[in-house]
């Protein structure tokens, strides 16, 4: 028995219509997540889905529980850790103090809590910028906010640095929504990710808040090689040095993004959207092959000036924000190609370009944000050339 079912019998007027119809969405989102809705096309063509956009983008924002818990988790340590040379200072200090927590990087509940700290204003300050740039488009398109902008939200948080400047991230993510998404149409007509866009704004418009070594530990003074910039100027056989291991990387205990340091994480909610079919396994096959390709390629071929041609595919699949895109910006269907075939072109094209940018491109040793972007421009033409190829040789078949 559905929610609908069982709400008229204990109350009639429980639905759209009656006293209780500022609950009705309430309501709908839950009957919506819990079932499938009884809605059905009414003339041709009829398409037939057992899942719909509610779910949909529940499904993406529960598969980023885990980068969140450890983004939480690891935005902590690596402040209380810092905070034991340089000291502590600010709103967050004083709240941490107040409860008696204090800055012991070896407390997980005190680590928890100071990333939470660092991550609920930069989320709340998307939730709300974001949210009044999607009402004021539903309103004047005359439409319903839909539930698009929730995993926009989500995504555009957890790429961020833990430093950023709220006002950065509320025009950034006013960017990304507006420019990347509604001028095109809104949800499921944009060509770019939109929270890509947001990010990619930030980073071309104020690169001293989102690039560099001070900005990925949020304590004042404190400044540190992330390991792709190690990995640039030395080596990745050089990483131990800096207290940096493969496992390290791979659990998420490095400077970073909030959510893209933990490749566990990242393939944790890779593995959920895939078990739900959400996100599609040529796009990850290609991807991956690009990357490991590529890279192999270039270890094959050496350099004595760029010690980045030396780095191995597994280092780049857990360093910077590889994993991240792999698993939540490559897979978005909206801006992914359409077609079987071009799943797998347009997973390798991000593959090779991120090592491309990351290797031969040394001044910016991180790729994987402007090879999504650039696969999503590319999107529309490898589907293009895929339909008329199949159109071809169904003719000459044919004839």
């Amino acid at each position: 028995m559905g929610l609908r079912n069982f709400f008229d019998r204990i109350e009639p007027n429980f639905v759209k219509g009656g006293r209780y119809e500022k609950l009705f969405p309430i309501y709908e989102m839950v009957e919506s997540f819990l079932y499938t809705p009884k809605t059905v096309t009414t003339v041709a063509p009829h398409a037939r889905s057992y899942i719909d956009m509610k779910r949909i983008m529940t499904y993406v924002v529960i598969a980023t529980i885990p980068c969140i818990l450890v983004g939480l988790y690891n935005v902590g340590f690596q402040t209380n850790s810092a905070i034991a040379t340089y000291g502590a200072s600010g709103w967050r200090a004083w709240i941490i103090e107040a409860l008696g927590i204090g800055f012991n990087p070896a407390n997980p509940l005190a680590n928890i809590l100071h990333g939470l700290l660092y991550f609920l204003p930069i989320y709340v300050t998307t939730l709300v910028v974001g949210g009044i740039c999607e009402v004021v488009f539903a309103t004047i398109r005359g439409h319903e906010v839909n539930e698009g902008f929730l995993v926009t939200s989500m995504l555009y948080a957890l790429i961020l640095p833990p430093s950023a400047p709220l006002w950065q991230v509320g025009l950034g993510i006013a960017f990304g929504v507006v420019i990347g998404k509604e001028v095109f149409g809104g949800t499921g007509k944009n060509f770019l990710n939109p929270a890509l866009t947001g990010r990619a704004f930030l980073y071309f418009a104020y690169p001293a808040q989102m690039s560099g070594d001070t900005i990925w530990t949020p304590v004042d003074g404190f400044s540190g090689a992330t390991a792709l910039s190690v990995t640039a100027s030395d080596s990745y056989t050089q990483l131990a040095e800096y207290g940096v291991t493969w496992m390290d990387s791979f659990l998420g205990v490095m400077q970073g993004s909030i959510g893209e340091t933990s490749a566990l994480a990242c393939f944790i909610g890779l593995a959920f959207l895939l078990i739900t079919k959400i996100a599609n396994w040529r796009l990850i096959v290609g991807c991956l092959a690009g990357m490991i390709g590529f890279s192999t390629l270039l270890n094959l071929i050496g350099s004595d000036t760029n010690p980045m041609f030396a780095m191995p595919w597994y280092w780049h699949l857990v360093i910077g924000g590889y994993a991240f895109g792999l698993a939540f910006m490559v897979t978005e269907p909206v801006s992914a190609s359409h077609t079987n075939l071009g799943r797998y072109i347009y997973g390798a094209l991000i593959g090779v370009m991120v090592v491309m940018i990351r290797v031969i491109n040394p001044a910016f040793p991180e790729g994987m944000m402007l090879a999504i972007l650039f696969g999503n421009v590319f999107a529309p033409l490898i589907d293009y050339f895929v339909v008329q190829a199949n159109i071809k040789r169904r003719a000459k078949r044919n004839a």
